[in-house]
């Protein structure tokens, strides 16, 4: 399939290839839910998303290295790094680094704002020394540089049928709300790394502090007041959700069924995380297989019907399939992304 997209989009040069192959397997490997999504877009698309979304996980790495030894000066050191490669790769297109020479091409080929970018590194740079923080507000201005700009980044991949700015609200509202969602569902792997994503002003409403969540860590004992804030912090994750829906219909078509599937995903991760008693201080919370099958299934339906849609009659084969687009649509793919 590797070689089918990078085919489909046009990228020839071998090193480059290498590039993108590289961003996929990070993309495959710690992006399960929105990597098998992808596989919803048109073949030729999703090269740029495994770029994209390649990068963040490798800058994300960097600053998570935990148990490597790394310490907050030498995680600086490699973030100043990559963000001199970026700098180099986005001005001339080379880098010795794959995921910045493929995301380098990608920005290129799609014309995406580079400040969007330097957004995400800055806000990765702050997570190397800001460990909580005070209120929702504080929360959304990091969140602008660390999940809005990836759906902004999106955009221009995704294609739009209205412009771009008037999509765009909507497109970094869903990156937060997915997140969000993140922050919820990984409360205590967070805060054995040290963070606290969840607002003080929001605990302290519930009369929980970092401390009572870590108790509760520690000891593997639940708080009512711990699942109050939790169960607050759920409600306005889904409020996040709502701003974005307007932005899937406004989505190309033959996108959607990929967004959508990614946005109902998600959202069943709230959905999971309410059915298990908001006990994420002691275990995360999944979307069970069939839940994840179900939804695949609904949108491999939408992929055949878009495509349907986006092809006419003539470019058909015998049997009503057309001859390009999403890819094998089948009962094999709605396995894998269950």
């Amino acid at each position: 399939m590797t070689e089918r997209e990078l085919d489909a989009a046009g990228v020839i040069d071998p090193a480059l290839r290498e590039a993108y192959r590289h961003c996929r397997r990070l993309n495959a490997r710690h992006g399960r839910t929105y990597f098998l999504a992808t596989r919803l877009l048109p073949v030729e698309r999703r090269p740029a998303v495994h770029a994209l979304y390649g990068f963040a996980r490798w800058a994300d790495d960097i600053v998570d290295a935990l148990g490597t030894g790394a310490d907050t000066a030498r995680r600086d050191a490699e973030l100043a790094a990559l963000e001199r490669e970026l700098e180099q790769g986005l001005r001339d297109g080379e880098s010795a680094e794959p995921v910045v020479r493929a995301l380098a091409d990608t920005a290129r080929r799609y014309r995406i704002d580079h400040a969007h970018f330097a957004d995400f590194m800055a806000a990765m740079r702050a997570d190397l020394v800001v460990t909580d923080y005070a209120d929702y507000a504080a929360l959304r201005r990091y969140m602008h540089g660390s999940a809005a700009v990836i759906g902004l980044q999106m955009l221009p991949v995704l294609g739009t049928v209205t412009d771009r700015e008037t999509a765009a609200p909507h497109a970094a509202a869903l990156g937060v709300a997915f997140q969000l969602t993140n922050f919820l569902r990984d409360v205590g792997e967070d805060l054995d790394r040290g963070r606290v994503y969840l607002p003080a002003d929001l605990l302290a409403a519930h009369g929980v502090d970092r401390e009572r969540l870590r108790w509760s860590r520690d000891t593997g004992r639940r708080d009512p007041r711990i699942t109050s804030a939790l169960r607050a912090f759920e409600r306005l994750t889904r409020g996040v959700y709502r701003q974005a829906v307007p932005g899937l219909a406004m989505l190309e078509p033959v996108s959607r069924p990929c967004i959508r599937t990614a946005f109902v995903l998600y959202g069943g991760i709230l959905d999971a995380v309410a059915e298990d008693g908001y006990a994420v201080l002691h275990r995360r919370s999944v979307v069970p297989r069939r839940r994840r099958a179900l939804v695949a299934a609904d949108g491999l339906a939408r992929v055949a019907a878009a495509r349907l849609r986006a092809r006419p009659a003539a470019a058909r084969e015998p049997g009503g399939v057309p001859l390009t687009g999403a890819g094998p649509v089948g009962p094999r793919m709605v396995e894998e992304v269950a």
